[in-house]
């Protein structure tokens, strides 16, 4: 019988380190309601002791999942430890899972800690987790850095104290597939009771090598979890990709010979979830998930294809959740389709006043756009979401004048703490004219570090999705917007990453 690859997502932890990618509770939910739904073995909701924010997203997200163990990081001391076990009181399943540096690097620079100083507090952290429950995970962070030895001693003295799961950090992306995996594997031939944990993978993408690197450690050194992200997403070049890790497991059942819990049709939507509320678009080129993964440009790529699907597709589009952008609904569609429409989507609003308001928000896009697909929904939904966080900052109404040869001119209605504001302003295009419209009553000193434009769908009909990255004192934000207009959608955009930077919740979480 083959052994199971379990799979621990932590796209609301590592994943939100992206700058930027900050989320609100709310978000935090859907997105784990959506990975309840792809059957992930473990959702590591965040890290409870960064702030009070995250606290309460891990304690609700213990609330309501459960079907997937609830996970909280937390540094190997008493404090970190005892709020992670209080925010994941409510959990049906709940892991703590502990980390401490054990690279000379590391221990010397940041910790200024002696080698032993560090196994005793790895060691004392693990003991004072078990208070909580049985199920701990210990990381030895830039472990791929660490010296062979010592990463014995504490590896053993983890697993003794009562460490289940020992999960080996690849923290800088430094690793080589051929060398992780033996280093797992040396680590698991000369540790006593190594046996009595699983082993797991923690890879960042920093030289492109973090699925190879996971896969290897699978592989070679016999690791039976894998620490991943939706999308890939995670700070610097980001984390190993959930669905690459899943379909080449899945794909290549021939090698791998490993069962997955996986519901791989809930991969797309994931993935569609995860880059709407981070504003992290997907390349079109992205594996599995990518709006080209299975598109076919050569003729005789198309000719075989045509012929038979297995001759260039080694996946069926259908079994990681491509619709093919099927249109669903249009002007004449009624409120109960539009809500049974949701639910096959696994989109879920708290109440039917939601409910009504996100079918007027869909009635209104229906006579302005003569096909509504899947995409549109998502992003109907979501600007219905947004407009139920009692935003400081919120879109009433634009016009704007663009002539070749003359600077153009943009008019902007919004309302700011509920006080509605009338502004002009002027740019070198109608989106910098609207920008500095809304700047001009803002005055948020904010520094725009990027604004990028997606078509949700097909056709010069579809809706633009824009990203605006805003910078201020050191905080970094992205405001997401989607409106068949490009440039209201850029208004949306420019005014939510506003409301992310009046709110004055901060992330603080550490570098693992």
């Amino acid at each position: 019988m083959a052994d199971k690859l379990i799979i621990f997502d932590t796209t609301l932890r590592d994943g939100e380190q992206s700058p930027g990618a900050s989320m609100t509770k709310d978000e935090k939910i859907r997105i784990a309601k959506q990975l309840e739904r792809l059957r992930v073995d473990v959702i590591e909701a965040g890290f409870a002791a960064a702030s009070p924010g995250d606290f309460e997203s891990i304690k609700a997200i213990a609330g309501v999942i459960k079907d997937s163990t609830v996970c909280s990081l937390s540094r190997a001391n008493d404090r970190d430890i005892s709020r992670a076990a209080e925010a994941l009181a409510a959990a049906s399943r709940k892991r703590i899972h502990t980390f401490i540096a054990t690279s000379p690097l590391h221990m010397e620079k940041k910790l200024r800690m002696s080698p032993d100083q560090v196994l005793e507090q790895a060691k004392q952290a693990v003991r004072f987790a078990r208070q909580f429950t049985d199920d701990v995970e210990f990381s030895p962070e830039d472990g791929s850095r660490s010296e062979m030895d010592f990463l014995c001693r504490v590896i053993e003295t983890v697993i003794a104290e009562g460490a289940r799961t020992i999960n080996f950090a690849d923290t800088v992306g430094y690793g080589v597939p051929e060398l992780y995996g033996n280093m797992i594997k040396t680590l698991r031939e000369r540790i006593p009771n190594s046996d009595k944990a699983v082993w797991s993978v923690h890879c960042h993408n920093d030289l492109g090598m973090a699925v190879a690197n996971s896969l290897a450690g699978v592989m070679i050194g016999g690791a039976r979890q894998v620490e991943c992200t939706i999308n890939g997403l995670g700070e610097r070049a980001g984390n190993t990709a959930l669905e690459e890790i899943v379909m080449a497991v899945k794909t290549r059942k021939d090698y791998f010979d490993l069962e997955l819990n996986i519901d791989t049709t809930q991969i797309v939507p994931a993935s569609k979830l995860v880059s709407q509320i981070t504003g992290f678009a997907v390349q079109p080129n992205k594996a599995v998930v990518g709006a080209n993964a299975f598109a076919h440009a050569s003729g005789i790529h198309q000719d075989g294809v045509l012929k038979a699907r297995d001759t260039y597709e080694i996946m069926r589009a259908e079994d990681v959740g491509w619709t093919a952008n099927k249109i669903v609904l249009g002007k004449l569609s009624g409120r109960n389709a539009f809500k049974q429409r949701l639910e096959e989507l696994g989109l879920e609003l708290e109440s039917e006043a939601e409910v009504n308001a996100a079918f007027a928000r869909f009635k209104e896009l229906a006579d302005r756009k003569a096909e509504i697909f899947d995409e549109d929904i998502f992003a109907v939904v979501s600007d219905e979401q947004h407009a139920q966080e009692n935003e400081h900052f919120r879109f009433v109404s634009l016009a704007q004048h663009s002539e070749t040869g003359e600077r153009p001119k943009a008019k902007v209605v919004f309302s700011m703490g509920g006080q509605e504001l009338v502004c002009e302003g002027q740019g070198n295009g109608p989106v910098d004219a609207t920008v500095n419209a809304i700047e001009s009553k803002a005055a948020s000193g904010s520094e725009l570090l990027l604004f990028s434009v997606n078509a949700i769908t097909t056709g010069t009909q579809s809706q633009g999705e824009v990203t605006m990255r805003l910078s201020k004192a050191g905080r970094i934000v992205n405001g997401v917007g989607a409106d068949p207009d490009i440039v209201v959608a850029s208004a949306k955009a420019y005014l939510s990453a506003l409301n992310k930077l009046h709110s004055k919740a901060e992330r603080l979480n550490p570098q693992f």
